[in-house]
């Protein structure tokens, strides 16, 4: 079979090709629209009438289409090819970067060797007289390269190197320039983001039509004029030859795990857009490696440390003789603090010395993180041809002109100069239609983000109901075990409200952006990704910052509680509320990830299996085309990636802002992203449909969100550890207080007197009992300052707020240290880049 090069020039087209094809055998298939007779809709007057204006218009502007009917079934399938005339123009009129000749420059694109490699040759051409020495470490390193090379690397026999082009904004009149007569000068990805951005501006009624939004392909499908939309797949899983096949047999599998990801063949058969994410979550989850490792030694020095830890000994032995206060006011008993001995061993796992140490390796980390990730961005958009792309250059959403055309025609719209192409342009009024729909949009944000806080306080509610219900069951249940189990279900509660406040989220911020006529299709997905994060924020991270910032710290003290609608507030356990901190953050975390990975890989099974199910009830045809499988597939839509990001990015806040709170974290983070890498890409592969190409200079927005996380995750980690954590209460007491700067007597220390007389409650106890304790720094009752803070409390809060000044100090530093040693950009990239601005 023969194909069409780019000059009009015959070539061979490979056999598994063969269905991708008109039945000429000679135009390609670069998409495909299908709509079934069997829906009441599609087979209505109307809608034959719009899809026959809508193909008319295709047709005029240089689309070749052609008609397949499938009897069995009843779908009509519109194969769709962009001839070269049609490539041509609207590759200009989208100022795509194409590949020149290369006799019109010279020279190589900027490749990156191993540094070990580039330093053994450096030393052994200015020091000829240690050659020897080096040659060994250059063998050394060449064998560990050939290694690397056949087991971690991308196998270059699968996927071969991809070849460096210059390349420029294609022009019609500098044609000569560029390198048309090859036949990959205009990838599949090229020629299905071209007719996509026809199929999305052309209409279906005529332009006299009083709609104004009378066009593109998503309203049609909407309407179900039309079903589906879509690029076809190069072949099916078993089809070899194909990428698609490659990419599922060499990438996809879990058991490729340990593999690098091939990024440039990824990015030719998905576009710059999904490439990209790829390339950053494999770069977020091998950072993510030594960040791991260190809070998983943190882990285990603590789990070495617990038998030496003085407090968790002076509980779990019976030699602090305490009876502790009635944790609420009805039914509950004075309690022996020896019964929260499990509570105390498990606290110190997650509150010792390697807390503050890890929290400052993470600030550090997440700075080398997104300092790294400028570096290696800036090489793969360099790769890919998208340094110096401009969003400004991009065109305007067809929603937006239609409603900038509508406001013009009621006489509404302001007409501005623009300075860059000096036309008088219409433009959306701010005052009127702006203003107003930014008021709405933060009103409506508000709301929401009061929903997420009530949701909070219910959950405290709850928290409050079960401890006191718990009580009759026994003493050593409610010390040792009411503790644990009331955050364990409050945070599986607050969970479920985490799921459902998600899909209200998504509807409305969607909603609210389109009020806000954003010009270009990357503002609306930023304006959309920020508000979302804003209140995915609020969502997961409300509870958190409570039992980190707000628990326990007003409750007042046995003798005189702050109550809440008459309520006693929650108090945090005889070790602080790290802990419950802790259990939190696991559960939310580890369910969020566990729950998202079911549900992602879930879905499109059922859906596929749905869609064959019942085709094969309406066609019982052993062999069917490529339109048709693909047909039986998911769409994979222009937000498909928002919920990819996103979960990223929460898993990232989990990660760095209370990471002191959780070791741990990283590790479950590298698990879990080891698999969401595999598993999207065999989702993308096996369940959707191929995505129409998008082009963007970088990750957007996210990079913003992901650098105020870091900011952000310096002042929390100072606070927690301050504030939430027992850190500087023990380094007070060893500093200042105990003769052999031990914590021996520490939870003695820490603990006040109150008489039993003198207590706060509704219902008191019968004990015999005069004094019991609480963790405070107060004075006893016997003193002449009954229940005042004792000089102790006053130099412990002055410990904390100097720790947070010397933590944010120190981190601030190291972190400017990193941004001032990291330059975003290599040297030699920086030359090769002025290169080719001076060839282009």
């Amino acid at each position: 079979m023969e194909g069409k090069m780019a000059n009009g020039d015959k070539y061979k087209v490979p056999e598994f090709e063969t269905q991708w094809t008109f039945k000429d055998n000679l135009r390609t298939i670069d998409f495909v629209l299908s709509w079934d007779e069997n829906c009441e809709i599609a087979s209505s007057l109307s809608s034959i009438e719009k899809r026959k204006t809508y193909e008319d218009n295709l047709c005029e502007e240089g689309l070749d289409i052609e008609a397949e009917f499938i009897e069995e079934t009843g779908l009509h399938f519109l194969k769709i090819h962009a001839p070269l005339e049609v490539l041509h123009r609207y590759t200009e009129i989208l100022k795509l970067r194409m590949p020149m000749k290369e006799e019109f420059y010279s020279g190589s694109k900027y490749t990156k060797q191993s540094s070990l490699i580039q330093m053994s040759h450096y030393i052994s051409e200015k020091l000829p007289n240690v050659r020897g020495s080096w040659k060994l470490l250059e063998n050394l390193c060449s064998c560990c390269g050939d290694w690397f090379t056949r087991h971690i690397f991308v196998d270059r026999k699968v996927f071969p190197e991809h070849r460096q082009r210059f390349t420029a904004i294609y022009s019609r009149d500098k044609h000569y320039l560029f390198d048309c007569q090859t036949p990959g000068f205009f990838t599949p990805a090229i020629k299905s983001r071209i007719v996509q951005f026809i199929l999305d501006r052309t209409f279906f009624m005529k332009t006299d039509a009083p709609d104004v939004f009378s066009f593109g392909i998503e309203r049609l499908i909407d309407s179900s004029v039309y079903t589906a939309a879509y690029p076809l797949h190069d072949g099916d899983l078993s089809t070899p030859g194909s990428v698609r096949y490659k990419l599922y047999h060499h990438w996809a599998p879990v058991r490729k795990w340990y593999r690098y990801q091939p990024i440039d063949h990824i990015r030719n058969y998905f576009g710059v857009k999904i490439g990209l994410y790829f390339a950053w979550l494999g770069f977020y989850t091998h950072m993510l490696v030594p960040a791991s490792v260190v809070g998983l030694g943190c882990f285990l020095v603590s789990l070495f440390l617990l038998g030496n830890d003085e407090p968790t000994k002076d509980i779990c032995s019976g030699k602090l003789d305490a009876k502790m206060c009635p944790l609420c006011d009805h039914f509950c008993h004075y309690w022996d603090i020896t019964e929260t001995c499990s509570y105390a061993k498990i606290t110190f796992l997650f509150d010792n010395y390697t807390t503050v140490f890890f929290a400052v390796f993470m600030s550090f980390w997440a700075a080398m993180f997104l300092e790294m990730w400028k570096r290696y961005s800036a090489e793969i958009t360099h790769r890919w041809d998208l340094t110096g792309f401009d969003t400004q250059e991009e065109h305007p959403r067809p929603q937006y002109l239609a409603r900038l055309a509508q406001l013009d025609a009621d006489n509404k719209a302001q007409y501005k100069l623009n300075v860059i192409t000096n036309y008088v342009e219409p433009r959306v009024p701010f005052w009127k239609i702006r203003f107003p729909a930014t008021i709405f949009s933060f009103s409506i944000v508000l709301l929401l983000v009061s929903l997420a806080i009530a949701a909070v306080i219910g959950v405290t509610l709850y928290r409050m109901s079960v401890l006191a219900a718990l009580s009759v069951y026994g003493e050593s249940v409610i010390t040792s075990y009411a503790i644990i189990i009331t955050s364990t279900t409050a945070a599986t509660i607050n969970l479920a409200c985490i799921f459902v406040f998600n899909w209200m989220y998504g509807v409305l911020a969607e909603y609210l952006t389109e009020l806000e006529l954003l010009r270009t299709q990357t503002e609306f997905d930023d304006s959309l990704t920020l508000k979302m994060y804003l209140l995915q924020f609020v969502n997961y991270y409300a509870s958190i910052f409570y039992i980190a910032f707000c628990k326990g710290k007003l409750v007042g003290y046995p003798a005189h509680y702050n109550r809440l609608f008459g309520y006693r507030q929650e108090e945090c356990g005889p070790g602080g509320c790290l802990l419950e901190l802790s259990i939190q953050l696991a559960i939310i975390m580890v369910g969020k990830q566990a729950f998202n990975s079911c549900l992602e890989m879930v879905f499109p099974r059922v859906y596929k299996w749905w869609n064959s199910r019942h085709l094969k009830r309406r066609c019982s045809r052993a062999r069917t085309s490529q339109w048709e499988k693909d047909y039986k597939l998911m769409e994979w839509g222009s937000q498909a990636l928002f919920p990819e990001y996103l979960e990223m990015v929460l898993q990232y806040g989990f990660v760095t802002i209370f990471v002191s709170a959780f070791p741990l974290a990283p590790l479950f983070a590298l698990l879990n992203n080891i698999l969401e890498s595999r598993l999207d890409a065999q989702k993308l592969l096996t369940y959707h449909r191929r995505p129409v190409a998008q082009r963007v200079a970088d990750i957007g927005v996210w990079f913003s969100i992901l650098d105020s996380i870091s900011k952000l995750a310096v002042i929390t980690n100072g606070f927690i550890i301050a504030f939430t954590s027992d850190f500087v209460p023990r380094l007070v007491y060893t500093l200042s207080v105990s003769p052999d700067h031990s914590l021996t007597g520490y939870m003695n220390h820490s603990l006040a007197y109150v008489s039993t007389a003198d207590l706060d409650m509704f219902g008191k106890t019968n004990s015999s009992l005069q004094y019991c304790r609480y963790k405070e720094y107060r004075e006893p009752p016997w003193s002449q300052y009954k229940y005042d803070q004792t000089a102790m409390y006053w130099h412990v809060l002055a410990a904390r707020f100097a720790f947070v000044v010397l933590f944010e100090n120190l981190v601030v530093v190291v972190v400017l240290a990193v941004q001032w040693l990291i330059p975003d950009i290599s040297g030699k990239l920086k030359e090769q880049i002025r290169r080719e601005a001076y060839l282009t």
